[in-house]
Order: structure tokens, then sequence, then C-alpha cells
């Protein structure tokens, strides 16, 4: 009656509905509060097993498929809990318990019906899971499926601060940890209330990022959202661009789980307009690969980096990884040398290696920004980027020839949200650098995204409040852009200035010629576009 009342009895004499059963872990089992967030379940109290194991088998009985919300999640620190843990950290045994768990719940469910399709659904906040217990790596076998996480949150009235770009992200990341599992993307209204082109985002970047169908959570929200009426000619219009798109591609960014360290560094990136996938597996095979702190996580992480680079790839690390790494053998790649002062400054310097000193510039931001200082040996190293302050100035980008490959070092800001106050010039001369080995890149404003598939199909986003001009930078020669909504080709372009012979160097080093387009864009707008060669 409430679907009828809401859609309509035509639309509703067409439509063909699929229940399944969802679990949402939060309950008190015999009226007692354990210590923990959401009242979500103890799986080390026996009581609570046995409430938890009964739902199980009462939603199999109903449904031929389940799906646990993510308040599956484990944050208990009950006196049973810190008994059990004993001497472990409270990740490996909170992911330990939860894998038996796991097992323990699938295993009941087919027992009570051996039809059952047991999908887990990851929350949002990856950077978190090895805390409260979640590895997709670790339980993708167990359950029959995964589903992805893609609600955004309010940037800076929300405890989260989550990136908008994270919708892609996220799809990205947990596509790349389970191919083939991932059921698809779960978004809902809640930190875009006031702001309805935030949840239409939410939908368009799940299913930009692959994703096979969409959840919006959930059915009385939807029915009172008036936002919910826009969301059927986005999704008309994303699928057309979706027939036109081949497969997510982007500078790899080594995103393990269990690894702590410089979180949603990769949003405020995205946000700035390289094209990135994030993957929980070191990319070997990459052009080039952008590692952070959470990469350094890894106990063989410099020995994979040295070997990567030796052999020809280009690396970024991020100052986060050289942190984690400085002890751990880092120093031998570059004479870059940690400091523990900081500086602040708004202007810049850019003297890119293997380009004439007449190619230098020195953009000025709005407002400063505070660095980390970075020490290294003049020839040794070579600054890209600078940030100047008084009679002084600052490596924010700084690369080291090492073997066949090159290793660059971002020095983030210190507040990660202080990298949309860099002038335009600069963010694109670090996407430049950040994306070697891509065809194409912004170099505008941040709060531009650029989201690449492999068939040379783009799409470019506008997170800014204003109508401005999007740079879209081409390798390689190129006829125009076409704009696969439109049709408009836009065939002006000015050809950048490539590397020349440095003061008395014998050689100049080859780079693919690099082709600006200024196209205007829309606020909030997406651009559905595609390199014509």
């Amino acid at each position: 009656e409430t679907l009828e009342k809401a859609l309509g009895p035509h639309f509703i004499s067409k439509m063909v509905l699929t229940i399944s059963g969802g679990i949402t872990s939060t309950v008190l089992v015999d009226g007692i509060q354990k210590p923990a967030y959401f009242d979500t379940f103890c799986y080390t109290d026996p009581r609570h097993r046995e409430e938890y194991l009964r739902i199980v088998r009462e939603a199999a009985e109903a449904f031929d498929e389940i799906i646990l919300d993510d308040y599956f999640f484990s944050s208990c620190r009950c006196e049973m809990c810190i008994a059990a843990k004993g001497k472990r950290s409270w990740k490996d045994f909170r992911q330990e318990q939860m894998q038996h768990f796991s097992k323990e719940i699938v295993e009941e469910a087919k027992r009570v019906n051996p039809r059952m399709h047991f999908v887990i659904k990851y929350p949002n906040w990856h950077e978190s899971y090895h805390a409260t217990g979640y590895n997709p790596m670790l339980q993708k076998e167990i359950f029959g499926g995964i589903y992805t996480g893609t609600e955004t949150r309010d940037p800076v009235f929300s405890a989260q601060h989550l990136q908008r770009w994270a919708s892609y992200g996220n799809m990205r990341l947990l596509e790349n940890a389970a191919p083939g599992q991932n059921g698809g993307g779960w978004i809902d209204p809640f930190g875009s209330e006031d702001d309805a082109n935030v949840f239409l985002e939410q939908a368009e970047f799940t299913l930009l990022g692959g994703a096979r169908e969409l959840t919006m959570f959930n059915f009385p929200v939807m029915l009172k959202y008036d936002a919910l009426a826009a969301m059927d000619p986005l999704l008309r219009r994303v699928d057309r661009f979706l027939d036109e798109a081949g497969k997510p591609e982007g500078v790899a960014v080594w995103e393990p789980f269990d690894a702590e360290g410089e979180d949603q560094l990769a949003g405020y990136l995205g946000m700035c307009g390289i094209a990135l996938e994030e993957t929980p597996h070191f990319p070997e095979n990459a052009p080039q690969m952008i590692l952070t702190a959470r990469s350094a996580c890894v106990p063989d992480a410099v020995e994979k980096l040295e070997e990567y680079v030796r052999k020809g790839g280009r690396a970024v690390v991020t100052i986060g990884f050289l942190h984690e790494t400085y002890e751990r053998g880092i120093r031998e790649m570059t004479s870059v040398r940690l400091t523990h002062r900081h500086a602040a400054g708004s202007r810049y310097m850019i003297a890119l290696c293997d380009y004439d000193f007449a190619s230098m510039s020195y953009p000025e931001g709005k407002e400063p920004v505070l660095f980390e200082v970075l020490n290294y040996k003049t020839n040794a190293s070579w600054p890209d980027v600078l940030m100047m302050a008084g009679e002084d100035n600052f490596p924010v980008l700084i690369e080291d020839f090492y073997g066949k490959g090159r290793l660059l070092i971002l020095n983030m800001p210190e507040n990660f949200a202080d990298i949309y106050k860099l002038p335009a010039e600069v963010i694109g001369v670090l996407n430049k650098e950040l994306s070697g080995g891509e065809p194409c890149y912004l170099a505008s404003e941040p709060k531009m995204s650029l989201n690449r598939y492999d068939n040379e199909v783009l799409c470019v986003h506008s997170f800014r409040p204003a109508p401005a001009e999007v740079r879209l930078v081409v390798r390689e020669s190129c006829a125009g852009i076409r704009d696969l909504t439109t049709g408009a080709v836009y065939k002006d372009s000015v050809l950048l200035p490539g590397p020349q012979r440095q003061d008395d160097a014998a050689l100049t080093r080859s780079a693919p010629k690099e082709y600006a387009f200024d196209i205007p864009i829309g606020a909030g707008e997406s651009l559905y576009l595609k390199i014509v060669r």
C-alpha cells in the first residue's frame, strides 16, 4: 500500500520486487549495555553470540539472501573482551574473533537455508577497518559477496570529514580488494540535507567507480527526500555515459588494509584533479604509484619500493611514508632529511627538473600554508616545487634519480585540507608530476576531479560553488576533446613548454608533448568527455 501510494498503481503493476534480509547488528541483550559504541554486539559474550545466531537463523528461514549492515563491527572493551584479548593488540584480537564468528554465522545460515547468499557491507571508513575487526582480504572468502559503503559526509561538520571524491575511491578500493564479488554501492542522504547535489554526487560517483547496482538507504527516508526526484534524470545520463566508458584506471595508490597513518589522503588528492586507482595490493606493474604512511605499514614496503624504482618505475612517496620508513632504508634512496621543524608561506617557486631556468615561476596563494621543513643536498636531490617564506624556501615536491627510475617525495600540508589553498599553477605542476604515465591530468583550481577510463573517456567534475574553467592537459598529439553529452568538440589548445637543456647539461630528456584545453564547467557539474586522437 505504501509503494502504491508513493509510486502509483500503474508503476506497481509493472514492478518486480526481489526481497533480501538485512541485519543491523545493534542490540541490548538481556537489557545490559556493553561498553561499545551504538550498542554493537560483543562477540566474546556467549549470550551475545547466542542471540546473533538466533537472528541469523530467523533471517535464513525467510530469505535466500542476507546482507550485514556495517554495524557488524566490534568495538566492545568489556571485562570479557579485555580478558580474552590478553597480550594481543586489539586489531589482532578483533580480526581473529570476527573472522571465526563470520564463518560461524555463514555456516549457520546455510545449514538452515542451503540456498543462502550471505553478503557483508563494508563501511565508508576503510582507514579504520582494522581497529574494529574488519578486513576484506580475510573475510571476502567467508561471505558470498561484499558491498561497499559509498556514503559521504559533510567534510567540515562531521567527525568523519570524508571528502566527496570518496564515493568513487571507496568503490575502486573494494573492487580491487575482491574482484567480481562486489555487489554494489550503498548511499544515503545524511550529511547532504542542505545540498541535494551532494546526494546525487554519491550516486554518480558510485556508478562511475564500477558499481553493479546502487542501494539507497532507506525506503521511508527516500519517500520524503525531495532530491529523489532528481535521481531519475541523473541515472539515465550516467547510464548513457557508462555505455561509452571502459574500465576505470588511474595512478595506483597503495592502500593496504590493517594500516595506520595519513587517513583519507587519497580523497584530498582525488579532489585536486589526478585520476587515482586505490588498491590494497602492491601495484608492481604500474608505470607510476603513490605510497602513503599506510603503505609503510607493510614490513617490506621499502624493499618493494627500492626494487620497483631501481627497475625503472616512478614512485611518489608522501612525507608520512618518509617518516614511517626513515630508519628502514628510505634514506639510501634520497638526500632528503627530516628536521621536525615547520614553516608557513603563501608564495611558491616552480623549478622543474629538466626545464631551463627561464621557465621558473612564482605563483602566489591566497593564504599561508604550513609545511614540515625538509632538508636536502644541492644537486643530490632536486626540488620541483618550493614554498617561499622570508629569505628561505622549503620543498613541497622533491625528486631523486634512482637506478632506472625516479623517486618523488610529496610534502603534504600539515592540514591536508590546506592543499585546497594552493594556487592553480602549483596544483597543475603537482598533478603533472604525480600523474607520470597517465594520458591526462587537470591543471586547475582544486576541488575538481578527474575520473579516467581505459578507452580515453573521462569524467571531469567540479565541486566548486560557482562556474569556472577547467584546464585539461592531454599528453601526446590530440585533435580535440569531445563532449559526449552535447557532441561539441573543443579544438583550441595551448602547447605547454616542455623540457629544455638545463644550464651545462649535455642532453635534454625526452617527455611527451602536453596540450592544454580550457573548458567551461558549471558549479557541481560533470563533463563526460572523450579525447580525440
